[in-house]
């Protein structure tokens, strides 16, 4: 397939109306299986905890955007995968902001 012509699709076509109802909903899982996560891990006693959530909660969000990038390049919709690319960005951003800048600030023993 020519790049031209595949870049040419992704931004010609219209978004779904209820693709935002379908991300949203994506979140239930994940948020259930993070909370199962904080569950099991709370009754742990391991130094750095904070890190260890913040960690699972990035890439848990960091597959699902990958997934919705491969569906927008599957269903040619180009603004999906821009969001997608922005939203690992974003949460690797703040993941390492935490790391690195607001850890520091916040002693809060978890």
């Amino acid at each position: 397939m020519n790049p031209l012509h595949k870049f040419t699709q992704l931004f010609a076509v219209a978004r779904d109306a209820q693709e935002v109802e379908r991300w949203i909903f994506s979140l239930v899982p994940l948020m259930v299986s993070f909370s199962f996560f904080v569950l099991f891990m709370a009754p742990v006693k391991i130094d750095n905890k904070d890190i260890v959530y913040i960690i699972a909660i990035t890439s848990g969000f960091v597959g699902l955007q990958t997934y919705w990038i491969i569906r927008g390049w599957k269903r040619n919709e180009g603004i999906t995968i821009i969001l997608g690319i922005i939203g690992i960005a974003m949460a690797v951003g703040a993941a390492w902001a935490y790391i690195h800048m607001i850890r520091g600030l916040f002693a809060i023993p978890i």
